[in-house]
């Protein structure tokens, strides 16, 4: 669901993706290459994103992921399933008063 938002922004290569990540959550998410590019491929394997081949800001050749309409709607579903979730675990952690 991380990558897919981080995509909606706009086109990234795995490195940009993994820094957005980080950035937006204050450092506390860190994504490891090992998992990242592994996700990417599932991801794109879904139809959910694809790639293609690019050069970055510092001239380096890079594989660039972009999502596709399919995850678009994927991201839209995981997102609500998430918020369900949040709320759901907010509820049980909550202190019963009484």
């Amino acid at each position: 669901m991380l990558i897919l938002q981080t995509l909606r922004l706009a086109p990234a290569n795995g490195f940009t993706i993994a820094k957005t990540i980080e950035q937006r959550s204050d450092a506390i998410l860190l994504v490891e290459e090992g998992s990242l590019y592994p996700a990417l491929h599932r991801l794109e394997k879904r139809g959910w994103i694809t790639s293609s081949w690019g050069i970055t800001e510092h001239k380096r050749r890079a594989r660039f992921y972009r999502l596709t309409a399919a995850g678009k709607r994927s991201l839209v579903q995981e997102t609500s399933r998430w918020e369900r979730l949040v709320l759901a675990v907010g509820r049980v952690i909550r202190p019963v008063e009484g």
